[in-house]
């Protein structure tokens, strides 16, 4: 390890920086008592919280309890990059290849969506940073620049408001010597504090009168002999109607979803504030969120309190879908991180990063939610959003909640929700499958062609196209 990377990692604490701030509502205790309701959600996620305040929105007068293994904004909902998305698909091609006679729904629902979360959070007083700045997707080598141009027209075709950057254009934006090229899109997405819209989606849930307890794990969900469903936890257990199950990547208590997706562990740096010095040193005016086009890509921004926050490309995947807490804590990931942050911006050389943190990732085999039901109709489940979920969550919660209610709605009758990614194959097959399919897209980022296991994925709808 250089003296660089040493030196710039050698006071970074190992915790989320967003939930490493102050502004958090109380714990709420833990379940100590069994508890009726009409809806048990698993999960304190954004999507068990939209569930919670959808469910309550359309019955006020449903009780509902939502079960939080740990606390608000513990998972992914308060580890991510702060970035949040209009779209339902995974991006635009992705859309295309897989709905393609659901994409004018689809794109329509997805920004009806983000607008929707926008309205919710102005009217709430839920101060989230949330900004509407858009992207832009920069080219790192020479295939990925001649890609831009089938992205700028594909944008173009659906409405967004996009410009193609040249290399001199694209570095005139932000200052790096590796850019190439980029494409601006300055619609549909933008930034957001994934803590303090946790938080404030926690407190708009109280509100409502949703009961919520954390520090209190789900470990069995059963049907109950005279109807309904038991949830059991380490003290007591909640009896409801009906129940949702919100755990993101995390072991979940239906054996089905073990085959629908991966954990994957996602790794993030953010910096000490810059210097008005180094702002200028960089440019990046406009603030807008940045990433690399590729499979194996950065994701970087900037902070309100003017850090940047870089992660991505390292997605790890633990045999037999492991997701204990010490998994984390991979230094190896982060000194990669690091190396790869300095080589973007070398005239940052000398910067320390003060916090570092690990992150899983729900995917699935086509980067999409796995939405369905179980238990006689009785437990709705949404799960594998692969990072996508700060705004598709909610959509998760508006499909759960219809299909609990057995209302036949625009939502349950999309494909998407209808038709469940292909599973993945079990152990001792699944780890070495999803390492050679990665050794595969990493050989796809460096020479540009798709080779015959990644386009007969393709052709089986699998989802890495995107």
């Amino acid at each position: 390890m250089s003296t660089l990377i040493k030196d710039a990692l050698a006071d970074t604490i190992h915790a989320p920086f967003w939930t490493d701030q102050p502004g958090a509502p109380a714990i709420c205790p833990p379940l100590v008592a069994s508890t009726e309701c009409d809806l048990v959600i698993i999960g304190g996620g954004f999507t068990g919280l939209w569930t919670a305040i959808l469910a309550k929105e359309q019955n006020p007068g449903r009780d509902v309890v939502l079960l939080e293994g740990e606390t608000i904004a513990f998972g992914g909902s308060g580890r991510n990059g702060g970035f949040i998305s209009g779209s339902l698909t995974h991006g635009l091609a992705h859309g295309e290849a897989i709905w393609p006679s659901d994409m004018n729904a689809l794109v329509r629902i997805g920004r009806e969506n983000l607008q929707a979360i926008v309205d919710f959070t102005t009217a709430e007083g839920i101060d989230a940073n949330l900004s509407i700045v858009g992207k832009t997707a920069i080219a790192l080598n020479e295939h990925s620049a001649r890609s831009l141009a089938g992205m700028h027209a594909l944008h173009q075709k659906w409405g967004d408001d996009t410009e193609l950057l040249n290399q001199e254009q694209m570095r005139a934006d932000v200052h790096s010597p590796t850019y190439l090229a980029g494409l601006r899109v300055r619609t549909g997405s933008g930034l957001m504090d994934p803590a303090k819209l946790s938080w404030g989606l926690k407190r708009a849930a109280e509100a409502r009168g949703v009961r919520i307890f954390e520090n209190t794990p789900a470990t069995n969900i059963a049907l109950r002999s005279g109807g309904g469903i038991a949830v059991s936890t380490p003290v007591a257990s909640v009896h409801a109607q009906h129940a949702v199950i919100a755990t993101n990547g995390f072991t979940p208590l239906l054996k089905r979803l073990k085959y629908r997706m991966l954990p994957i562990f996602d790794h993030v740096l953010v910096t000490e504030p810059l210097t008005s010095g180094q702002l200028s040193d960089i440019g990046w005016v406009e603030n807008q969120g940045l990433t690399d086009v590729g499979n194996q890509f950065h994701y970087y921004r900037r902070t309100p309190d003017d850090r940047i926050l870089w992660g991505g490309y390292d997605a790890i995947y633990y045999r037999g879908n492991r997701t204990e807490k010490e998994l984390e804590r991979r230094d190896s990931s982060h000194r990669l991180l690091a190396t790869q942050f300095f080589s973007t911006f070398p005239q940052l050389e000398g910067m320390r990063f003060t916090h570092k943190w690990a992150g899983i990732i729900d995917s699935t085999s086509r980067f999409t939610p796995a939405i369905g039901t179980a238990m006689k109709g009785q437990v709705a489940y949404a799960v594998g959003y692969t990072g996508l979920g700060t705004a598709s969550s909610r959509f998760g919660a508006l499909a759960m909640l219809d299909l609990l209610a057995k209302r036949s709605t625009e939502i349950t009758n999309l494909t998407i929700v209808k038709r469940k990614p292909f599973p993945f194959p079990p152990e001792p097959l699944r780890y070495p499958l999803v390492q050679f399919t990665r050794n595969q897209l990493a050989r796809e980022d460096r020479t540009g062609k798709r080779g015959l296991w990644l386009s007969t994925l393709d052709r089986f709808g699998l989802g890495f196209n995107s």
